[in-house]
């Protein structure tokens, strides 16, 4: 009996030296466990994660090229859809039916999710870039550099947004420069001009509140220049927001492009057969807004996909910000 209890008492204190002795972890490795443990938040990232595959094998999942016309297949009903004429009764060839001059409504889904999701990656990724840069350099410089830049984002933040991107896409979309690339330069452009501000803002702030910590101070006083306090200090204990901001980016910009293309201000129909990117979901909403009744799924179905988007963006939003949380219970 002794030696049971002498055999328990030492396998109680090797476990007391292994919990000891096991690495701390890290901020971010807690981070994914709190992230994979959020239901929303994984199954909005695996969504979205499929949605980039379509993008990448576009050509082998949409059945037509989306810019071909097929004569006498106008306004052809979903594929489950029976009508008392042939001429739109709905076929498996045709999946989601057609539109007003016989393109396929499903191979141009398929090839909107190519432009949707560089509409919000590509801004958000300037976004990011500027208002960081700005932040960093506001909140670390302070005194007549702050004040200036603050002032700045102010004037461009009191601007609506909206009207912002109205403006710039009626006033530029038949000039060269809003030919180009069918729009997408001055979309990608107005996007990230005014939505900078609210990075900016966020990172200063974490800035002024790290600033005066006393890891920042260490480096000051062992010689650290102001770049290298930036980029390798500052800048990696505030990327917590940063993240979290962008993942609200997203879906800010792919709505705002199908409003645009809604008001039929937005990119340019390619008309290029090998085009990488010929169509967008709000210009097949556009497109279905005048066909409601003939053909309802050309408006409900770049309707749901943007509505998923961006409730998945949410999600994803929503568990980085929960994961990124170092009030969050372990």
């Amino acid at each position: 009996m002794a030696t049971v209890v002498t055999n328990a008492k030492v396998a109680v204190d090797q476990s007391e030296r292994l919990i000891l002795t096991r690495a701390p972890r890290s901020l971010w490795s807690d981070a994914r466990r709190r992230l994979l443990r959020n239901k929303a938040a994984v199954g909005a990232l695996l969504y979205i994660a499929f949605l980039i595959v379509v993008a990448f094998v576009a050509p082998l999942i949409a059945g037509h090229n989306p810019i071909d016309i097929f004569p006498g297949q106008t306004y052809r009903q979903a594929a489950w859809i029976q009508t008392d004429q042939p001429a739109t009764t709905g076929t498996w060839e045709f999946p989601l039916g057609t539109d007003a001059i016989g393109r396929d409504v499903f191979s141009r889904l398929v090839y909107g999710t190519r432009t949707s999701l560089i509409i919000g990656f590509i801004p958000m990724a300037f976004t990011l870039l500027f208002g960081t840069a700005i932040g960093l350099i506001s909140g670390y410089m302070g005194g007549l550099v702050d004040l200036s830049l603050m002032r700045f984002a102010e004037i461009v933040y009191s601007f609506p947004a909206f009207l912002f991107f109205i403006i710039v896409m009626t006033a530029l979309k038949d000039t060269d420069i809003g030919k180009f690339w069918n729009g997408f330069l001055i979309l990608f452009a107005a996007l990230s001009l005014v939505g900078w501000v609210g990075v900016a803002r966020l990172v200063r702030g974490q800035v002024l509140s790290l600033k005066e910590k006393e890891f920042i101070e260490a480096a000051r006083a062992l010689g650290v220049r102001s770049p290298s306090i930036l980029l390798k200090h500052l800048l990696p204990n505030s990327l917590g927001p940063i993240i979290i901001s962008g993942a609200f980016i997203v879906p800010g910009a792919i709505i705002a492009e199908a409003t645009l293309s809604y008001l039929g201000i937005g990119l340019r129909p390619a008309t290029n057969r090998d085009a990488l990117f010929p169509v967008s979901w709000g210009n097949m909403i556009l497109d279905g807004k005048a066909a409601i009744t003939a053909q309802p799924w050309l408006m409900i179905a770049p309707a749901i996909t943007i509505g998923l988007i961006t409730l998945a963006f949410t999600f994803i939003g929503d568990g980085l910000r929960d994961a990124l949380d170092p009030r969050e219970a372990q």
